[in-house]
Parts: C-alpha cells; structure tokens; sequence
C-alpha cells in the first residue's frame, strides 16, 4: 500500500508590503545618532548638529549592498557594467513622547514612518554632555519604551478609525467579508492595546493580507542600532547592553547591532591601508557592512545575479518570489514569454571556475515555473513573446 502524502503546510503570504523597492528608515528619539548614521551609510553629508529636530524633511539615498559574492563575479567576467543589490535608506525626524498627539514633528513623523517598509531604530547607549539628550539622562530603555509607546498608538488610532467604517457598513449591509474583517480589527486592537507590536504577533494569512492592507506602523520589522562609546565599542562592553538585549527579547525579540558612529567616523577619513592597520590593530571591523545587509535581508529581500561580460548585476527580489516573477524584475516580457530559468550555484561557478564547465558537470539546472528562486543563484531566463496580434 503506497505511503500516504503529508499534507502540505499553508505558505503565509510575507508581512509587509510586496514587491522588491523596499525603503528602510532610520527612526529614533532626537540627538541619538540618526542623521550621523544615514551620514555613514550613505556616505553623504546631511545636516546632523547638536540640537532637536535638525532634520525635519527626510533624506533619502539608495546604498549598494556589500556583497563579496558580486565584487568576485566581477573579478571573473570583467564586465564593462558592474550593478550592485541597493538598499533604499530614509533618514527621519526625530520622535519625542506625544507625537502620537501631535507632539513635536508629531504626525508628519509619523507619515514618514509610514512611507517605508523597515526600520533602524538607533538607541543611544553613550554618555557625553555636549550632545544633549532631550529626555534628560541617557537611558536606553525609557528610550525603547517611548518608541514603541507612539507608534502603538499611532496604530491603535487607524485601528479605531477602521473598526468605526466597518460598523458603520455593517449597519448598511452585513457580509461574512465585512463581519471577519471586523473580527481580525479587534484581535489588531487587543495587541496594539497591550503595547505588542503587530510584527511579533501570530497572524495567519487572512490576517496577514488585512495587516498589509493597513501598513500599520508596528508591523514593520524593527533592526536595533546601539550607539556606543568609541572606548566601549574597542573593549566591547557596555552598562546598558544587556538590559538592552533583555527588553528587546522580552519584546518580540530582533536584530540588535552594537555600532559607534564616533568611531566610524574616525575610520571613515582613513586611506584603505592606514584603515586596515587600524582595524587590525585594535581587533575589530566596521559594522557598516553589517547594518546594511541586516537591513536588506530584515526586508526579507535577496538578490539574484546575471552576469556576462557586458554586465553582472545583482537584481533585487522579495524571498519566496518564483523564476517567472524573477524574471520580469528584468522585464515585464520574460515574465509574460517565461519558459524556463537556467540556474547556477554561485558555489558550483567558483568552484569549477566556469560555466562551460559547470555545464559540463551537469550542475546547470533548468527549473520551471513553480521554482522559488534563492540568495546568490545566477540566472539566465528563457523567454519567447509572440509578436502584438498573434497567440
């Protein structure tokens, strides 16, 4: 008697919005580090001084992605075009409490938040007094507390907002859509009222889709950037770090990445050997690097190459996304026209040193449609578009 299939698992759909141009924006209370890190990230020059409010429109910048995967497909094919994966930055005003109210940059804050997919939240975890705190003494977690405090409320206020138009529609004409929809709206409002952030709930896919209907702010993933002492940062402790890490684990849990923008800035004027010195020296790296692909990846997003000697380049898609829409990242034709996608491992490329030889090792696969395509693979689609007029 044949085995009987395992039914298979219901694939959620991801949290957030779709698509693969996704923006990360980097949030926090004023004069904790904010602009000073899209300064380092961006390697651009924004306005970041010594006093509340200094950015009040947001800057934007698209950043390459590292990626040493890509810097050696360029090594190997020598293209006249080199494209890396980008990572869509905002910098953003900072939060004061009340701004849910209105207080502060209040609600335009909160509208900026609402423009991007992810966020940076820097913490600042350094004590110097010519850098003013506008809450008083440095404390990390009262700092924590008032971030997620203003944007549960912000949601909490949409939430109520959303539940008012349904009732009232549900008095014109009751539907089960409308009646689930409500139901879904109180589960969000009992979570955004205990001060649960919606990413870190157990949604299922009805859920989900709801939740990425509204862009609630809490549901965004949330990267935490601790901003250190230059000193703490080279020993590598700080008085703040663990109870940081606790709340953070007692909060839905996240990435947490110490850094220290006084530090990176000092290494950032360095020539490439007078850097390496340095760093090697005191036993320790940038965390630039780091911050960037955390934010990329906290995107859920990854990238697949296509390479020749015309051009490697990466091409940014959301993970889960299979070959056919891979494809029309491209161009909307390869999606239309998709017949197959060509697929190499990065590793199988690097390690027999070519494609004729990849081939020759039968290690060049032909997936289909239903492929979901991974990190790193590199790709040639196969497409053919009828001419406009013929099927």
């Amino acid at each position: 008697m044949p085995a009987k299939k395992k039914p298979t698992e219901e694939k959620k759909p991801l949290l957030g919005r779709p698509g693969n141009t996704l923006k990360i924006g980097i949030v926090g209370l004023p004069n904790v580090g904010k602009s000073s890190t899209f300064n380092l990230l961006s390697n651009l020059s924004v306005p970041a001084e010594n006093y509340p409010f200094c950015t009040i429109d947001p800057s934007e910048a698209r950043v390459p992605i590292p990626d040493q995967r890509w810097d050696h497909l360029c090594e190997m094919y020598q293209p006249k075009s080199r494209v890396p994966a980008i990572l869509s930055i905002t910098d953003i005003a900072g939060l004061v409490p009340g701004a849910s109210e209105g207080a502060g940059l209040g609600n335009a804050f909160l509208s900026h938040i609402n423009a991007v997919d992810g966020i940076f939240h820097v913490v600042r975890a350094f004590t110097l007094t010519d850098v003013i705190h506008t809450e008083g003494e440095v404390d990390p977690i009262r700092d924590l507390e008032i971030i997620r405090n203003e944007l549960c409320l912000k949601d909490l206020e949409r939430c109520n907002q959303r539940i008012e138009e349904i009732e009232k529609q549900i008095k014109r004409a009751r539907t089960k859509e409308l009646t689930e929809e409500l139901e879904i709206m109180i589960k969000i409002h009992e979570t955004l009222e205990s001060r649960k952030m919606l990413k870190d709930g157990d949604w299922h896919s009805k859920e989900i889709e709801m939740l990425n209907s509204c862009l609630f702010l809490t549901a965004k993933p949330m990267v935490y950037l601790v901003n250190l002492s230059t000193n703490d940062y080279l020993r590598k402790k700080n008085k703040w770090l663990a109870d940081i890490n606790r709340w953070v684990q007692e909060h839905g849990g996240g990435d947490i990445i110490p850094y220290s923008i006084e530090f990176e800035q000092a290494i950032h004027g360095m020539d490439p050997i007078q850097k390496s010195n340095y760093l090697h020296e005191h036993n320790t790296i940038s965390m630039i690097p780091r911050i960037l692909r955390t934010g990329y990846k906290a995107l859920q997003l990854i990238h697949y190459f296509t390479c020749g000697e015309d051009e490697v380049k990466c091409w940014t898609i959301r993970k889960g996304t299979k070959a056919p829409q891979a494809a029309g990242v491209i161009h909307t034709d390869f999606e239309r026209g998709f017949i197959c996608a060509e697929i190499m491992k990065y590793e199988d490329l690097v390690e027999l040193g070519n494609e004729n030889n990849v081939k020759a090792e039968g290690k060049l696969r032909q997936c289909g449609k239903d492929y979901e395509v991974e990190d790193g693979e590199i790709i040639y689609f196969r497409f053919n578009v009828a001419p406009s007029g013929k099927k």
